[in-house]
């Protein structure tokens, strides 16, 4: 179980304060007693899988969750974060929750992978205290009726939803005559929600072409030669697909030994094909794949301050392609240094009735303002049509939105430069 100690986050706030992230940065992440001398400050543990299979997301949000102190602390929130890793493995995350909150965590924010957050989410309904989660779609998170929890992302329904209608935008602007298609998808806890709620959102969606099959896929799997063989020989138009960032490599590796080229591979909302290990990996191979899902406002004020304050605190990285991650981050970090702001304490059942009533109308995803319904879920997260173009997200659907178009059929593997 990897936990940074004090120690270690003196060592790594001397390191970014002399980068020239600036005191912000040093101030939001110092010692509790420290901060407590300077004000009122909310502590907040961020257990993120920064090892094991989710790792190359995990470690994205922890580059969101390291630069969100200095961007809060410019508009007037103070927050402390105790960085954890719960490496892709959802009893350790159950364990490192309990940890956190005996150290003194006053409000958790995580954790990316379903199976995870309700691990935590249970820990934090006992503990009473305040539990926002950053990313994870399972329709479980909010219908369990948890108290301590609120979710500012989309379900997995959500998610298929808009993205099915996104797939009927992009063929209708591109013109594109889709007949059939296959769904491939990983047999993980997220996964496994989008096929649920791909069976039950489908039938009803009034989409132009018929999906032939749905075939699971095991992540962990050194290959998916097996399932792109079974996708192969269907044929489909469109290929959809639930992925992370290891497997949709080995996906298209398994595609393009075996010359199976659909007309459009579309993810109806997951990770993976924006992941920059998935563009370092495969290079000109990695263009032309979509995704549709919410996605990081360009004309958002708070977006351009949190991409200012990314670039200088990660050079080796493109905030083009960790927006969704690092953004969502942020923003559930925002809902708890909001709530604690408005409430004025860190008691738990306090600080939690404020989180409840979050309105926040500037923040950084596209969409209205964040507000959660009784079941602590925000329902206004719309999803965008974002498209791979020159190993970078590019937006391309809704056209207000949109800076390029989308493009359909996409050329085959061995036409890309």
């Amino acid at each position: 179980m990897k936990r940074e100690t004090p120690s270690m986050h003196n060592r790594v706030n001397r390191r970014l304060f002399s980068a020239g992230l600036g005191a912000g940065l040093v101030a939001g992440t110092a010692p509790f007693n420290i901060v407590r001398a300077q004000g009122a400050a909310l502590k907040i543990a961020v257990i993120l899988p920064r090892s094991g299979y989710l790792a190359p997301a995990g470690q994205s949000c922890h580059r969101g969750a390291l630069i969100a102190p200095k961007v809060l602390s410019d508009y007037g929130y103070k927050v402390e974060l105790i960085h954890i890793d719960c490496e892709s493995n959802a009893d350790v995350a159950r364990t490192q929750a309990e940890r956190a909150i005996n150290d003194g965590a006053q409000a958790v924010v995580g954790a990316f992978d379903s199976a995870s957050t309700l691990a935590i989410a249970q820990v934090c309904e006992q503990r009473k205290i305040p539990f926002v989660v950053n990313i994870g779609a399972s329709p479980q998170l909010t219908e369990q009726g948890y108290k301590f929890l609120v979710r500012n992302f989309p379900t997995g329904g959500m998610l298929v939803t808009n993205g099915l209608k996104l797939i009927k935008d992009e063929l209708a602007a591109t013109k594109l005559d889709a007949k059939t298609a296959v769904f491939l998808h990983a047999n993980d806890n997220f996964g496994t929600a989008q096929r649920a709620a791909m069976d039950k959102i489908f039938p009803a969606a009034g989409m132009p072409f018929q999906l032939l099959e749905s075939i699971a896929y095991d992540p962990k799997a050194q290959d998916l030669s097996v399932e792109v063989t079974k996708v192969r020989a269907l044929n489909p138009d469109l290929l959809i697909v639930v992925t992370r960032a290891a497997d949709a490599i080995k996906m298209v590796r398994d595609m393009v030994r075996q010359r199976f080229e659909p007309k459009g591979i579309i993810s109806p909302g997951s990770p993976g094909l924006y992941d920059e290990e998935f563009y370092q990996a495969l290079g000109p191979l990695a263009d032309y794949a979509m995704y549709n899902l919410p996605w990081a406002n360009p004309k958002s004020q708070m977006t351009q301050a949190l991409e200012a304050a990314f670039k200088p605190a990660n050079p080796g990285f493109r905030f083009p392609v960790e927006c969704f991650n690092v953004g969502f981050t942020f923003e559930a970090l925002l809902v708890a240094a909001t709530a604690f702001k408005k409430a004025g304490t860190t008691d738990g059942t306090e600080l939690m009735k404020a989180v409840r009533a979050t309105d926040i109308a500037e923040h950084v995803m596209i969409g209205p303002a964040i507000k959660f319904d009784d079941k602590g879920q925000n329902v206004g997260i719309p999803s965008a049509a974002v498209q791979n173009l020159h190993r970078t997200p590019t937006v391309t659907l809704p056209a207000d939105v949109a800076t390029a178009t989308p493009t359909l059929p996409i050329p085959g593997w061995q036409k890309r430069t």
